[in-house]
């Protein structure tokens, strides 16, 4: 379809209830809102606690590109014709044609995030420094009630409200992972232990620190590695690299590997069993926690670089290691008692920084949802089921949906963070709700066949699920 920039509809009054209510403003909601605005027909409102969007701002280091091209946008996967796809800012500033020769198929991060920002400039209904603290479902009156509180400039709360809505989409995110021997540590501010979310607004704290350890075999864990490595002086590096996997691995970029990124794999995955999803997802790590070969590469180049008038630098790489525990040495430094997984030996590791690379989980939803506790069906794991269409799985007396956007890796696998997955997805939703085919989507999107017996039509019910279309007004 080709969607234009239309004014929103008129927003509802308090009373009057709105199509749909999304819960946080991340990429995959903002694709959503994006996504959502050309159809017109659709009353939304979206609410992000942050006084504003920003995207990973303590990674945004300088050359650190994305892991996905640039047509993994928001919107272009769904409708490359959208106003609101990287080519149209791109347009916009004036860049179009600097891009063209640039010859660039991945962007960097602090690009993507400027794009998104600028998406959320323009897309309409995106409610900044609104946290929302509830979500229940009101049987009288067939709607959700989402309750929330509007915060001033310093986060602090200023106002209570409350909307209604016939379907709600979370896209909370996630929230940065801390190992339970770290906790005490990175809780206390004398010696700088930070996760690398942090990194930035830490980096020369970091730097001041006579010997600085990473933890975390990741792409994230690479990157803060080079960074630091290249701003130390040669033969006085100073630096610990330690990770859990058995190797710093590169993370699988074969094009038939990337097709488990693809609708089709989803499918596919959904499918299959509980128990046969729980034990594929930690085994396919390499394909979302390794590290971009561009950067082994550069870190490689570095090291090198450093052996040119003889010598080793000083920094040690170690995979295959575990933080049992930790504790402080004084008020200055920080021991790891660590264990050597193969060798099965230990050691101590005297530091005077460390930066957690470690990962993120998803978000909890469990204390904004409690209100809905007893209409949401959970599997064996006591975790939400989602169907096929993003939705959680409720008692039929709820008649309307709730979606989640990268809550699902254990029903949809590892696509459920992946960006490229974020316009798809949100078209899925969007058709969803309708009822319609607002964004017709491809039937099929690999080469591979993943099961001996299909998977099913996009958009199409199991059979026995529900259905729940949004009453449209006009």
């Amino acid at each position: 379809m080709t969607a234009q920039r239309t004014s929103a509809p008129t927003p509802p009054t308090p009373e009057e209830p709105h199509d749909l209510v999304g819960v946080g403003i991340g990429p995959f909601n903002l694709s959503l809102a994006a996504l959502a605005q050309p159809l017109g027909q659709i009353t939304t409102a979206f609410y992000e606690q942050r006084p504003a969007f920003h995207w990973h701002p303590g990674l945004l280091i300088d050359g650190a590109t994305l892991q996905v091209p640039f047509l993994a946008d928001l919107v272009t996967l769904a409708d490359p014709s959208s106003p609101w796809s990287f080519l149209a800012y791109l347009k916009s500033i004036d860049r179009l044609f600097p891009f063209y020769f640039a010859e660039r198929f991945h962007i960097t991060r602090a690009e993507y995030d400027a794009y998104c920002r600028w998406v959320a400039e323009g897309v309409p209904a995106l409610h900044f420094g609104h946290q929302v603290d509830a979500v229940r479902w009101n049987g009288e009156r067939n709607l959700f009630e989402v309750d929330f509180t509007q915060l001033d400039a310093d986060g602090e709360a200023e106002a209570l409200g409350r909307t209604y809505t016939r379907n709600v989409v979370l896209g909370v995110g996630t929230t940065p992972y801390i190992p339970e021997p770290l906790k005490p540590l990175a809780e206390a501010p004398t010696v700088p232990v930070i996760h690398s979310a942090d990194y930035l607004d830490n980096r020369e704290r970091l730097l001041g620190a006579e010997h600085i350890t990473v933890i975390g075999s990741g792409q994230s864990g690479a990157e803060v590695f080079l960074d630091l490595l290249k701003a130390r002086p040669e033969g006085r590096e100073k630096i610990h690299w330690l990770a859990r996997t058995e190797a710093f691995a590169p993370m699988e970029y074969s094009k038939l590997g990337l097709e488990h990124f693809t609708p089709d794999y989803t499918r596919y995955f959904h499918q299959l069993p509980e128990a046969v999803r729980d034990k594929l997802v930690p085994q396919q790590w390499q394909l979302h926690k390794g590290i971009d070969a561009d950067t082994i590469a550069a870190i490689h180049d570095e090291l090198y670089r450093r052996t040119l008038h003889g010598g080793w630098p000083d920094a040690t790489l170690t995979p295959g290691v575990s933080v049992r525990t930790a504790g402080r040495v004084a008020t200055t430094k920080v021991e790891l008692h660590l264990e050597h997984l193969q060798q099965g030996t230990r050691s101590r590791l005297t530091t005077d920084a460390v930066v957690l690379a470690t990962g993120y989980r998803e978000r909890p939803l469990d204390q904004m949802l409690a209100g809905l506790d007893p209409y949401i069906r959970r599997d064996s794991s006591e975790r939400p089921r989602i169907d096929d269409q993003y939705r959680l799985v409720l008692d039929p007396s709820v008649t309307g949906s709730i979606h989640v956007q990268n809550a699902e890796r254990h029903t949809h696998g590892v696509g459920a963070p992946d960006l490229g997955l974020a316009a798809w997805r949100s078209a899925a939703i969007l058709n969803s709700l309708t009822g319609k085919e607002p964004y017709p989507l491809p039937e099929r999107t690999a080469f591979t066949t993943f099961g001996l017996t299909p998977t099913g039509a996009p958009g199409q019910d199991p059979a026995g699920q529900r259905g729940t279309l949004v009453q449209l007004k006009g």
